[in-house]
């Protein structure tokens, strides 16, 4: 069995930083991406980023590029969500999730999903 958790949410000041971190435990599995995603209340859900676990190249979401770094520590199973110059429509529930399939048209199916954190950006 394979479980993500994610630490670091809370609430911060517009302008301000916050990193969150998701670690895996259980069985050793292979995947091809690990992600970040997130969902505000009445919104659906928005792929903030993903970095290539053998890799490490990086993707980001327009809404978030530029303010936002995806770093992973592949002998540790983690992947770390630095956020900066937050402002108050980043907040959200914010997901990891890892990928083990990919398909022909070049998307990642995500199998394993952590359980979630919120952050609230205060204006």
């Amino acid at each position: 069995q394979v479980q993500l958790v994610e630490s670091g949410g809370g609430l911060v000041q517009a302008g301000g930083s916050l990193t969150l971190s998701c670690a895996d435990s259980g069985r050793t599995f292979n995947r091809y991406v690990m992600a970040w995603f997130r969902q505000a209340p009445g919104k659906k859900r928005e792929l903030v980023g993903r970095i290539g676990w053998s890799d490490g190249g990086t993707n980001y979401g327009d809404s978030v590029k530029d303010r936002f770094t995806i770093l992973r520590d592949n002998a540790k199973n983690t992947v770390i969500l630095q956020m900066n110059s937050l402002k108050p429509e980043d907040t959200a529930v914010y997901y990891c999730a890892a990928a083990t399939i990919r398909y022909g048209n070049g998307e990642y199916g995500y199998d394993y999903w952590g359980q979630g954190t919120q952050v609230t950006v205060s204006s």
